[in-house]
């Protein structure tokens, strides 16, 4: 999928979609993507701020989609592990993002050459329109190199 049908289809997602949340661009490349979140009566928690899970949920697909889209087909990703560290109360629109580069890609390559999962922690801030940082979100993805064909046709 190309990354503007990519865009339209998470903004259609129903559950960004419900939760208010908003892709606002993805890279040709998928190394850049920048999510927003509104304030709204769907995602505003019992005291009137954002709901913690619509804050979580806007960061959650994104590294893994993005690291699946740059090393290839011949990579297993998953997300792993998740948390968050709520800073201050979101209110208004809040933002995230998300960006990976050559280094991460080629460190990533080296760790699973040899057939190794390889756990990479990594980390995206949501900010407020004023650029406070609200939350901070760290994910742990696991990634490895799939078989060579060959081998895998063998244990079939």
């Amino acid at each position: 999928m190309n990354h503007r049908l990519a865009k339209l289809v998470f903004n259609l997602w129903p559950p960004f979609l419900g939760a208010g949340v908003k892709v606002r661009r993805i890279s040709p490349d998928w190394k850049e993507v920048d999510v927003q979140l509104r304030l709204g009566l769907t995602n505003r928690n019992y005291v009137g701020v954002h709901f913690g899970g619509s804050l979580y949920s806007m960061t959650d697909p994104f590294y893994m989609l993005m690291l699946l889209k740059n090393l290839g087909k011949d990579y297993i990703v998953w997300d792993k592990a998740g948390s968050i560290d709520y800073l201050k109360p979101g209110r208004g629109v809040v933002c995230a993002r998300f960006r990976i580069d050559d280094d991460l890609l080629q460190r990533v390559r080296d760790a699973t050459a040899g057939g190794d999962k390889h756990l990479p922690a990594l980390h995206v801030s949501v900010y407020d329109a004023e650029g406070a940082e609200v939350a901070r979100i760290n994910k742990t993805l696991y990634i490895r190199r799939k078989p060579p064909r060959s081998s895998r046709q063998a244990t079939s």
